[in-house]
């Protein structure tokens, strides 16, 4: 067994690790922020309604899934130092546009569901009385928390700069 074939089977071991590492990014995406942004963007339903049953539930569904968020941000950074089996190149790097600013979207949208939308429901939770007077901001955090993860798959697909 000579060169050639060690370095086949290394090419073949990181196209491997590249993919499994994509499927992981793709998975966590779909099963962190999909959830994430549901309960962001519906939770003025329950504030609406005064249902302190359904808005606890919504503020713990918005606190688990934002905090699983960053799985999905850990595995983009692993993904982003893999190679590339198509160009053998690294996926990418901090100083593309697409990058950073699609990290810098991630942090505001958690921000927004984990120190506005969360504590807001939590207030609310305590007092359902007041709930409705706090629907409007909890809508405008969980929809402007659901349009900055749009912005961060179109950046993620269209990869400006790449």
């Amino acid at each position: 067994m000579g060169p050639s074939h060690t370095a086949r089977t290394r090419a073949r071991s990181l196209t491997r690790m590249y993919k499994v590492l994509l499927a992981l990014h793709l998975v966590a995406a779909v099963f962190a922020i999909g959830p994430l942004v549901h309960a962001a963007t519906t939770a003025s339903r329950g504030l609406r309604q005064k249902d302190a049953a359904a808005i606890k539930l919504t503020s713990r569904m918005c606190t688990i899934y934002g905090f699983a968020s960053v799985a999905v941000v850990v595995l983009g950074f692993g993904l982003m130092s893999a190679k590339s089996p198509y160009t053998h190149e690294k996926v990418a790097s901090f100083g593309e546009v697409w990058i950073w600013l699609s990290l810098l979207l991630w942090l505001v949208a958690a921000v927004l569901a984990l120190f506005v939308v969360v504590p807001t429901l939590d207030k609310a939770a305590t007092d359902v009385e007041s709930a409705p007077a706090l629907v409007g901001k909890v809508a405008a955090a969980g929809g402007i928390t659901g349009i900055l993860f749009v912005v961060i798959v179109f950046l993620m697909v269209y990869q400006p700069g790449h």
